[in-house]
């Protein structure tokens, strides 16, 4: 049974449609990756999925469970089972790197503090950034401050993590570092889906690629298959335009 099943979903900014019936599914530990070009539709899914973004149609199912984007408790709910890591780091900059991890859980999940900064010390060393635990965010680098929001989407525990561009917004030389830690992830059977224009990354780390267009899906199948014989043509153009560079 998938774990998350999205069914015609549809989504509109005013008169312009940015999501046209959009379906998909990802199975438990799956890492499912979003390719297209600018203007597709990519990030308009993670933010619809995650209920900042409300759909116009469709239906999205999480581990067998309508989501009502209109009601409260049920964005609630899914935000307990989903979290998402965006291009900016957002985090607060009064806040220490520590502080910043465990926040959430103490104020949404009720934790005691104690607990939920046991937890954050553990996801700082995963993710590398144990070491700068008592640092605030104007002291680090973007790869430090995208390895932090990481940790920070993970101390909610999700059963699914969204990852928007999250490299797009660093330097070339601290591309690597973010990664790194997302490839560590997958190792670790956490479902993803990961909306990417580093390619080959995605051709090693995902084991399905989804290619959108305007809005809609236009093949989704093994990174293989989509990288080395698309089967639609729209697929092929991209493919070979992104790969030249």
């Amino acid at each position: 049974m998938p774990i998350l099943e999205v069914k015609n979903l549809s989504c509109a900014y005013g008169s312009t449609e940015v999501l046209k019936g959009v379906t998909l599914d990802t199975r438990k530990g799956e890492v499912l990756s979003l390719i297209g070009p600018s203007g597709s539709g990519k990030s308009t899914l993670l933010r619809v999925l995650i209920g900042l973004t409300l759909p116009t149609s469709g239906e999205v199912v999480v581990d067998g469970q309508r989501i009502d984007y209109h009601n409260r408790k049920s964005v609630r709910l899914l935000r307990d089972r989903m979290s998402i890591v965006f291009q900016q780091y957002n985090l607060f900059q009064n806040m220490t790197v520590l502080r910043n991890v465990s926040i959430a859980p103490i104020k949404i999940r009720k934790k005691p503090r104690a607990e939920a900064e046991q937890v954050a010390a553990e996801l700082l060393d995963r993710v590398g950034m144990l070491e700068k635990r008592d640092a605030y965010p104007e002291e680090l680098s973007g790869g430090q401050l995208q390895r932090v929001a990481i940790a920070r989407a993970l101390a909610m525990d999700p059963q699914i993590l969204l990852l928007d561009e999250v490299t797009s917004a660093l330097d070339p030389e601290r591309v690597t570092e973010v990664l790194d830690v997302i490839r560590s992830l997958t190792s670790e059977g956490i479902t993803m889906l990961i909306v990417s224009h580093e390619m080959a990354f995605v051709r090693e780390v995902a084991t399905r690629v989804a290619m959108l267009d305007a809005g809609r899906i236009v093949e989704c199948a093994s990174p293989r298959e989509i990288f080395d014989a698309p089967q639609e043509s729209r697929t092929r153009a991209f493919v070979s335009k992104i790969l030249k560079h």
